[in-house]
């Protein structure tokens, strides 16, 4: 084989060589590319699924504090109404004392 067609052959191959580098080069590019937004949509899916579940833990909190606060103003309805009937048995008393010393005033000065 004469010598300028191994020199010929020697070129094309590196061209070749070099096409191929070329392609694997776009194609590395084109992979990162890809890699990096399909990163980029698993890290917007997250930031969603975060921000939800944020939002479900403070509804929940809420129910909890509502639940809550209704359990406080009912314990303080029954001691209120506990409170008003003790009051109201102790007027009766004292309505029946004062009169009882009322009476006994009146008995002393007859």
């Amino acid at each position: 084989m004469p010598r300028p067609e191994v020199l010929d052959r020697i070129k094309e191959a590196e061209q070749e060589a070099d096409e191929i580098i070329a392609e694997a080069d776009e194609e590395a590019d084109e992979r990162i590319e890809a890699a990096r937004e399909e990163a980029e949509e698993i890290r917007e899916e997250a930031r969603a699924e975060a921000a939800e579940m944020a939002e479900e833990r403070l509804e929940q909190a809420r129910e909890e504090i509502e639940a809550e606060r209704e359990r406080i103003l009912e314990e303080g309805r029954e001691q209120r109404e506990a409170l008003e009937d003790h009051a109201q048995e102790r007027t009766d008393e004292v309505i029946e004392h004062v009169t009882e010393l009322f009476e006994e005033a009146v008995h002393a000065q007859t």
